[in-house]
């Protein structure tokens, strides 16, 4: 016989002799007939407890045997704490027996009151399990304890599962402010709430980490706007914690330009701000030099720059830096690099290489049968026609060329591979734009006898096409470009 209760503790197993089998299955079943018996033969059966504390009513709690409880009565058997200090209401929220615990809470709301060992409190249990209707009669209830673990309590809880409505201003005995808890969640609604009810409330911890730390800590960013944007707690940008670092140490440190631009676009931010060891924000740059190439890190190092040109010549030297380390990287690694770029060059290659090569043979117009022109192209006095054969003729040749250059690309050196990169990638480009304009100009060359509209535009959409897929491949670089302006440096995105 194995039962386990809602928090993990083996009751069958941990059964002294103190306590009836007779009793135990009696509650486990909610029997409370056989319960009333026993009680009527012997007076204090039902005080007997398992190892871990639990009595009689405890079990039945757990089994949601609301029928047993009730019609036994709830008296001060039911008041009792198990070993782990939890009574029956802390025993049914736990257990999801919501039912129960409403009729616990109306017959017996002194076991609001108790406390277990983890210093957490029915009310506080029933919050973060989200259990509203429970909440709300436990707040009806003059003295009911809302403590949780670790200095939370009730409130936390509602924080955290974002129930605005459960906010009030008492927080005086908690580890961390609402509001810190409110801006790691990035709750706004409940922020508002509390600057509502109360407009001096606590935003730091005692170390002097504020909600916006937190909110930029956990990637907020709609939080840290809205701190930004509300005039109590604009004063925030300038607060430092406890290792001296400001909201925009943070920020540049965890790498997310939206909340980096956003700290810098108000006033109150100071650029130069030092930490306890004297170092400015930009500097938090050189922590997560490993992140060098990352858009988000090298977009939030122009801005820094921006933000603060003196700072160039350390911009420019943590560049380097952080150059050299990902060639030295790329060092380490350089066959298995050579081998992951040239079997996807190579195999890119060969299809263009096939394509084209079939073209050629499978000419459009198709072949002659008149007289002394017997198998001729047809349209081989046609401009686009001999524009067709000139550009399947480069793409095969340049297709060609680059999959040989794979076949011999087997030297472990990073500049060769550089090299080679550099010469692969612009043949292929070259190739694809060569069997882009064959297809245009073969298609071209049939249709403008009878549909030129036609033959227009299918000529101009293969055209177009190298244009669009660079526009599309590189477009977060040059969203950035548009986006920073003047401030956009090339050479700082040279190692994406």
């Amino acid at each position: 016989m194995e039962e386990t209760s809602g928090t993990g503790t083996n009751l069958s197993e941990n059964v002294v002799e103190t306590i009836d089998r007779q009793l135990l299955e009696a509650a486990k079943s909610g029997d409370s007939t056989t319960l009333k018996d026993m009680a009527a033969r012997e007076a204090g059966v039902l005080l007997r407890t398992t190892k871990n504390g639990s009595n009689c009513l405890h079990i039945a709690c757990i089994h949601e045997l609301l029928r047993c409880c009730s019609e036994f009565g709830l008296g001060d058997v039911i008041l009792k704490q198990d070993g782990s200090g939890c009574n029956a209401l802390h025993h049914a929220i736990r257990c999801s027996h919501r039912d129960l615990a409403l009729e616990l809470i109306a017959k017996e709301p002194a076991l609001s009151r108790a406390v277990n060992k983890d210093n957490e409190s029915p009310m506080f249990i029933a919050m973060m399990r989200v259990f509203s209707d429970i909440f709300e009669k436990l707040l009806d209830v003059p003295d009911s304890s809302d403590e949780g673990c670790k200095g939370f309590n009730a409130l936390h809880a509602a924080v955290r599962s974002g129930n605005a409505g459960y906010i009030v201003s008492d927080n005086d005995t908690a580890t961390d402010p609402l509001l810190v808890s409110a801006g790691i969640r990035g709750h706004i609604g409940i922020a508002q709430e509390i600057l509502i009810h109360c407009p001096d409330a606590p935003y730091c911890t005692k170390t002097g980490w504020t909600c916006l730390h937190g909110a930029l800590s956990a990637d907020q960013v709609e939080f840290v706007k809205f701190i930004l944007s509300t005039p109590q707690l604009q004063k925030l940008t300038g607060m430092r914690d406890s290792h001296g670092k400001t909201a925009l140490h943070v920020a540049v440190h965890k790498g997310n330009p939206k909340m980096v631009a956003a700290l810098l676009s108000h006033r109150g931010t100071d650029v130069t701000m030092l930490d306890n060891n004297g170092n400015p924000p930009s500097w938090q740059l050189w922590r997560v030099r490993g992140n060098a190439k990352t858009l988000n890190w090298n977009e939030v190092s122009l801005l820094m720059l921006e933000a603060d040109p003196q700072d160039a010549s350390f911009m420019h030297n943590l560049h380097m830096e952080a150059k050299e380390k990902v060639t030295n990287e790329s060092r380490k690694d350089v066959k298995a690099l050579t081998e992951r770029y040239t079997s996807n060059t190579s195999l890119v290659a060969i299809l263009v290489a096939t394509i084209t090569f079939a073209a050629a043979f499978t000419l459009p117009g198709g072949y002659s049968a008149d007289a002394g022109s017997e198998g001729l192209p047809v349209m081989a006095k046609k401009v686009a026609f001999q524009a067709f054969l000139i550009s399947d003729t480069l793409a095969m040749c340049s297709s060609f060329a680059v999959a040989f250059i794979c076949i011999i690309a087997k030297w472990e050196d990073l500049q060769f591979l550089l090299h080679y990169r550099s010469i692969t990638k612009k043949l292929m480009w070259f190739s694809y734009m060569a069997t882009s304009t064959a297809f245009a100009t073969g298609l071209y060359t049939v249709l403008v006898g009878r549909l030129r509209w036609l033959a227009i535009v299918i000529c101009l959409v293969p055209v177009l096409l190298p244009v669009l897929t660079k526009l599309i491949g590189e477009w977060p670089v040059l969203k950035l470009r548009f986006r920073l302006g003047k401030t956009y440096k090339s050479d700082f995105l040279n190692m994406v």
